[in-house]
């Protein structure tokens, strides 16, 4: 009767466990209403917020992006910005010296390219990290983002296929360039 009385306890307690598990995921914030994201850090009463500067792609664009469906004539390529100690810089992304587009902790960047070998570059305030990714037409694939806010560096990293579709999946997608 005891071991069955144990048994019975330790059950209610796993199951407790693993329903709870959803709740310790932290939710995405809302959209501002002027369409820009801020991710927030810290308590209510001393948040910090990072935000992007222009507004970001609809949900709609967000959802069709974490489908992964590769551009038949375009290279694919998802940066992703997710770190533990990654919490407040700002984080400019550029494709071949092109226009840049701001990160934010948490986030993803979906970037369209022709095929062939590009040049992304990270720049915060104190310094930048290159990295040079070659692929085809229809190929798909994933870059870490990862830096760390004590020693405010960051680095480009190429990233796995099957880890990043599932660190996509909990992010905002703060920016989709073609």
């Amino acid at each position: 009767m005891d071991q069955l009385c144990r048994r019975t306890v330790l059950g209610f307690v796993g199951m407790g466990a693993l329903l709870s598990a959803g709740c310790m995921t932290k939710p995405m914030r809302p959209v501002n209403p002027d369409g820009t994201y801020c991710f927030a850090v810290g308590r209510t009463t001393r948040r910090k917020l990072t935000c992007t500067p222009t507004p970001i792609p609809l949900e709609s664009v967000e959802i069709e992006a974490k489908r992964f469906e590769p551009a038949a004539d375009l290279l694919s390529v998802y940066v992703i910005r997710k770190r533990w100690g990654d919490v407040t810089n700002q984080v400019q992304l550029t494709v071949d010296d092109g226009v840049p587009v701001v990160t934010t902790p948490e986030s993803f960047v979906r970037l369209r390219l022709r095929p062939g070998a590009h040049q992304l570059t990270a720049t915060w305030s104190e310094g930048t990290s290159s990295l040079v990714i070659t692929g085809v037409a229809g190929d798909l694939q994933f870059v870490e983002l990862g830096g760390s806010v004590w020693g405010s560096t960051y680095r480009l990293d190429q990233g796995d296929p099957a880890a990043g579709r599932q660190r996509v999946a909990t992010l905002r997608l703060v920016a989709d360039v073609r």
